[in-house]
């Protein structure tokens, strides 16, 4: 059996596409599913992106606005797992003290 390989070039092309393929736009029920967010926080955070457009009673939020907003909020982890540091991170801590 031989083992195919995947082209990065490719893949990296292939990412670019999707972005510039999925909708800019999206109403609440879409966005709703789309960041797993209820749709009264939904409705905070994107007033608060300023993500939002209403035309003729439709509203619209600007996924790129609101990703970017939503960026805001991002934590880096801190290595810790739910048990706490691995015996290596542990070692490597005492180490440093």
């Amino acid at each position: 059996m031989r083992q195919e390989y995947r082209d990065i070039g490719r893949s990296r092309e292939v990412r670019e596409e999707v972005k510039k393929l999925r909708k800019k736009f999206l109403r609440y029920q879409e966005a709703e599913v789309v960041y797993s967010i209820s749709h009264r926080k939904l409705i905070e955070l994107s007033d608060r992106a300023g993500a939002l457009y209403r035309i003729d009673g439709t509203v619209l939020i600007n996924r790129d606005i609101f990703d970017a907003f939503l960026e805001n909020f991002h934590e880096s982890t801190r290595g810790i797992g739910k048990r706490g540091l691995s015996k290596a991170e542990r070692g490597k801590r005492e180490a440093e003290e």
